[in-house]
């Protein structure tokens, strides 16, 4: 039984807007820090954890992709085309956590962050926009190439999209870890973006946020009708990271694009050996 005390629940709000701000700015929805946190430091049961991470999730993407849609950031044709595919995923991966081993979603959610962080290390050294991109063919058809307003660098930048159809691929296996791990699955939708699409970080990471939210409403009600939503826990979660979300939102377009992409790394790779020791019964 869980101590769902006054002090517990007001651990877990502020534990959830950390997890918001630092979701909102690099593209993760805070689920993929929420699920470790309930789970490693206030012992939530996996199942409960990833329920009330799947409702933060769609908090998040309420809360910070407002603001970058009004910053004009965000691709909105680019996420409505590729949230398709990681719609239909996410129906199937919440089917299949209610039959996976609690164990092996923990080694799964482990060995998916440590890949999907892989890319990145090669791009420290990158400038925010990549250089030379061919405008894929679909997206050509599709008029997804786009523009934003670089603050950092003052100006307004141009961009083309790139391989439409493996980020898509990408998507599809995005929106089945979502169902199954309830993260929101915004670490493969800006690995997607931003090493097989080519597009700038921010804009990956801000079009993440657009998407988490409707990828995870399509596996929300799954997870209800099983009876893994218990409104103490997800409430203080939703509201926790809603308005971290917002709070994230706000510094994300006054932070150098390297910084976004190091914080992103960082806590990936913290996160993914947390849960790989917990996935063989090693608790820290």
């Amino acid at each position: 039984m869980l101590d769902l005390t006054l002090y517990y629940i007001l651990l877990i709000l502020v534990a959830a807007f950390f997890a918001g701000i630092i979701g909102s700015m690099a593209g993760l929805g805070g689920g993929v820090l929420i699920v470790p946190f309930l789970t490693l430091y206030f012992h939530v049961p996996i199942s409960l954890a990833i329920g009330a991470s799947i409702i933060s999730v769609i908090a998040t993407s309420s809360g910070s992709a407002s603001a970058y849609v009004k910053d004009k950031i965000s691709n909105i044709r680019v996420g409505t085309f590729l949230v398709l595919f990681t719609t239909t995923g996410a129906i199937l991966g919440a089917f299949l956590e209610h039959i996976a081993p609690t164990r092996i979603i923990y080694l799964v959610f482990g060995i998916v962050l440590l890949i999907s962080v892989m890319p990145l290390l090669k791009k420290f050294g990158e400038v925010n926009q990549p250089s030379s991109v061919k405008n894929d063919p679909i997206a050509e058809r599709l008029s997804l190439n786009s523009h934003y307003h670089n603050m950092e660098l003052g100006k307004e930048v141009t961009y083309n999209v790139a391989g439409v159809k493996s980020g898509s691929a990408m998507m599809l296996v995005a929106g089945i870890l979502s169902g199954l791990l309830g993260i929101g699955s915004g670490v493969f939708k800006v690995i997607a973006m931003d090493t097989f699409m080519k597009l700038p970080i921010k804009v990956s990471t801000t079009t993440s946020n657009f998407m988490i939210g409707m990828t995870a409403a399509a596996s929300a009600g799954i997870y209800f009708f099983n009876g893994y939503v218990n409104p103490y826990i997800a409430a203080p979660v939703a509201i926790g990271v809603l308005i971290g979300a917002v709070v994230g939102a706000r510094l994300l377009v006054k932070t150098k694009g390297s910084t976004v992409r190091l914080v992103f790394a960082i806590i990936i790779v913290v996160v993914a050996v947390e849960m790989l020791l917990n996935g063989v019964g090693i608790r820290l």
